[in-house]
């Protein structure tokens, strides 16, 4: 009997590689994709094919042409599109793809709906879900009709962007005025929030039905971070806080959500009450702390699109780690201040990692040869390096 065969895209992530290894594992036959040859997921003992696409990148047009010829010529099962330059355009041309594999995301009415953050902030704020103070930014004429209602220091956030990418602190009505064009230049529309300074920093993770009924999930708290400001988590733990997971819940269900989502919350200090900050709908980078805390949220979204539904798995194990080592919290250690005194924290190896595995060490050998690779790939370095947010006082 032949195995399932199913298809992740984006197999440089390392959620594209915890994806490959958790279904892999379960006996199915993975086919990782990349615009690149060498990609660390290629590299797993778990990716039994691989296939270089076009750049979905630099032309969205050839990636969908040849994407669309590749799941109608092959009997994937699923197909696992794991970053927004992926999930976007297949959602929405899902109808499309549906006719030859499953496309575990829901229609793009709903995810737009999470993609958009001035759409997911508005939709928390009509469900009275706890949000910093927002004004939505069409116009830049817009600026000079809000002048008089902010406080700052102020963000300026992308409606549309993903991983910090965008996001600038101001200081001053010059500086906001200055930071709009720049990004408004590049991302049209977006929010201008009241600052939320630093507080704990926790995401729930979620799965669920065709019903918008929670079938999985996993809270984790975010240790650190790169860039330091805000950005993705170089090492973080589960923790179980039953609050959150209800509100998370419920804007999930606002959402008439189907598949996995993230939802991250961060604590205000000031009155220490936890503010949404996005919803990021799709697989994240830190999935492998799930996995590894008893949650295979890749086999259970299979399961869930293959099957129809599954059992709730709504408990997991607290107070496990995992780090983002290569080369997130290396990244993190060298831009954090005082490198002294993070030097003991950094040198912390006995804990789980995102991508190093005596199981599974290809991947670190592609790793490597990835970044020797991105060497030479201006776009790539920018993606990697992030500009960080300097706090005020700093």
């Amino acid at each position: 009997m032949n195995k399932p065969k199913v298809f992740v895209t984006d197999a440089q992530m390392r959620s594209s590689l915890a994806v490959i290894r958790s279904l892999g594992r379960q006996g199915l036959e993975v086919t990782g994709g990349e615009e690149t040859r060498f990609a660390t997921g290629f590299f797993s003992k778990y990716c039994k094919h691989s296939v270089v696409y076009p750049s979905p990148r630099k032309n969205q047009d050839r990636f969908l042409e040849y994407m669309k010829e590749l799941v109608s010529n092959n009997e994937y099962e699923v197909i696992f599109p794991m970053t927004d330059y992926t999930v976007i355009p297949i959602v929405k041309h899902k109808k499309e793809f549906s006719k030859h594999t499953i496309v575990p995301l829901p229609d793009y009415d709903i995810l737009i709906n999470a993609i958009d953050k001035a759409k997911t902030l508005r939709i928390a704020m009509e469900n009275n879900i706890p949000c910093p103070k927002t004004h939505f930014i069409n116009e830049l004429s817009d600026i000079g009709d809000i002048k008089d209602n902010l406080v700052y220091p102020v963000i300026i956030k992308p409606a549309k962007g993903f991983g910090a990418r965008g996001v600038e602190l101001c200081k001053s009505y010059e500086e906001l005025k200055l930071k709009s064009r720049e990004v408004y230049a590049v991302y049209d529309s977006f929010l201008v929030q009241e600052y939320i300074p630093h507080g704990d920093e926790v995401g729930v993770y979620a799965l669920f039905n065709f019903d918008s009924e929670p079938r999985a999930v996993t809270v984790q708290r975010r240790i650190r971070s790169y860039p330091v400001s805000g950005g993705p988590s170089t090492l973080r733990e589960t923790i179980k806080n039953p609050k959150l997971v209800d509100i998370a819940f419920e804007l999930l269900k606002s959402l008439n959500w189907q598949g996995v989502a993230m939802v991250e919350f961060r604590t205000d200090p000031r009155d220490g009450i936890p503010k949404l900050m996005e919803v990021n709908p799709r697989f994240w980078g830190s999935l492998q702390l799930s996995i590894l805390a008893g949650v295979d949220f890749p086999y259970l979204l299979y399961k869930l699109v293959t099957e129809g539904d599954i059992e709730p798995v709504m408990d997991y194990k607290e107070g496990v780690k995992c780090r983002w080592l290569l080369p997130g919290d290396i990244l993190w250690f060298l831009s954090a201040p005082n490198k002294v005194g993070n030097l003991r924290e950094f040198c912390r190896l006995r804990t789980n990692y995102d991508i190093l595995s005596l199981e599974d060490p290809g991947p670190t050998f592609g790793f490597m040869m990835a970044t020797a690779r991105y060497l030479f790939d201006g776009e790539m370095w920018k993606f990697i390096i992030r500009k960080p947010i300097k706090e005020e006082g700093k």
